[in-house]
């Protein structure tokens, strides 16, 4: 997990700590939705009773904010993924070597590259930042 954070994402990061009181490090944008990754036991304090800590950092921010399981490795690399692109699903996900290949169905498969290729795009850089891997989607 080598991602660098710029001025950004860390004013995201500390606005997200100060509001819920849990710590992470792990910020990124895809589809135009603020992700935080952090661990899974720390879900339900983020989110905050009826989600009050989600609506207080999306009306603070004005853009949807979304909250996934930060991965542990690379062996969470579906869950992560997974919760990254949903509500869009994926038949499968295989790593080989140094590539990361998702395995979805046409409508699918288009939803994940999205308009000019901007969510394959942005995908492909949280899956390098976060594995070190290349992305392809077939």
């Amino acid at each position: 997990m080598g991602n660098t954070i710029d001025m950004q994402h860390m004013r995201y990061i500390n606005l997200f700590e100060k509001i819920t009181n849990v710590n992470t490090s792990h910020c990124f944008k895809y589809n135009r939705t603020i992700i935080f990754a952090i661990p899974k036991k720390r879900i339900p304090k983020a989110i905050g009773e009826r989600g009050i800590n989600v609506k207080k950092l999306s009306e603070i921010l004005d853009k949807r904010i979304r909250f996934v399981v930060n991965p542990e490795g690379i062996e969470n690399a579906r869950e992560f993924i997974e919760g990254v692109v949903n509500p869009t699903s994926f038949k499968d996900l295989e790593i080989k070597g140094e590539e990361m290949i998702i395995t979805a169905g046409m409508q699918n498969k288009a939803a994940l590259i999205g308009i000019n290729r901007r969510r394959f795009f942005e995908l492909q850089q949280i899956v390098k930042d976060y594995f070190g891997k290349e992305l392809r989607i077939i």
